[in-house]
């Protein structure tokens, strides 16, 4: 399996190539920004890139959709509940920056789907309280969380639509039910795990724990 971080835009957030080694087929997490340095990478390893999957709708990684689905072919996925925050802008013109047109998702995901690359499987997980639509991929002993989990930390809530109680249930609930081997590749900084985060993240020792659904 090929996992490439790319660091990109000013935010400086995670994008991820994820790929079978052997079928040269993939798909691109999250593309922030810096489209020409994602597309490169793509050329570079030979990659038929068949999903863009966005861990969630904020503009810092989702940006380079447009670009990267233009040059690719590939569809576009995000979970239903933040398809309509893509183009708002709202968050790109705190941050001072100009909004970059997202093309319409081709595949609205509502959590539990599978999603093949070659013989690579991964599963969604809905993450709502960072946003409402924040999702997770699991699956080949790893999982690529966006702005939900964090190594030591975890995604804002104080932005529209996140909520900080909703957000620990989803950590609770679905990431916390993984092994503690199961490797972490978050939206923004270094790789962790499952069992790290359960030990040392302040926010999960000892959280306030609902009803799992």
């Amino acid at each position: 399996m090929i996992i490439e971080r790319l660091v990109v835009g000013p935010i400086e957030a995670n994008c991820y190539l994820v790929a079978d080694e052997s079928a040269k087929e993939g798909m691109v997490i999250d593309p922030g920004a810096d489209a020409g340095v994602i597309l490169k990478r793509v050329e570079k390893l030979g990659l038929k890139v068949k999903y863009i999957v966005l861990t969630h709708g904020h503009f810092d990684h989702v940006s380079a959709s447009g670009a990267v689905k233009t040059a690719t072919g590939a569809k576009l996925m995000i979970h239903q509940a933040d398809a309509a925050s893509l183009n708002d802008g709202f968050l790109a013109r705190m941050a001072g920056l100009a909004h970059q047109n997202v093309p319409p998702p081709d595949v609205l995901l509502k959590g539990w789907e599978d999603i093949a690359v070659g013989g690579l499987r991964f599963t969604v997980l809905h993450l709502p309280g960072h946003t409402p639509g924040g999702i997770a991929l699991y699956g080949q002993d790893v999982v690529f969380t966006g702005d939900s989990l964090f190594e030591m930390g975890i995604g804002r809530t104080d932005l529209p639509g996140g909520d900080y109680g909703t957000l620990i249930d989803s950590l609770n609930c679905r990431l916390l039910a993984l092994d503690d081997c199961i490797k972490v590749y978050p939206g923004h900084g270094p790789d962790t795990t499952i069992g790290a985060e359960r030990r040392g993240n302040p926010y999960l020792v000892n959280p306030p724990r609902r009803e799992c659904r």
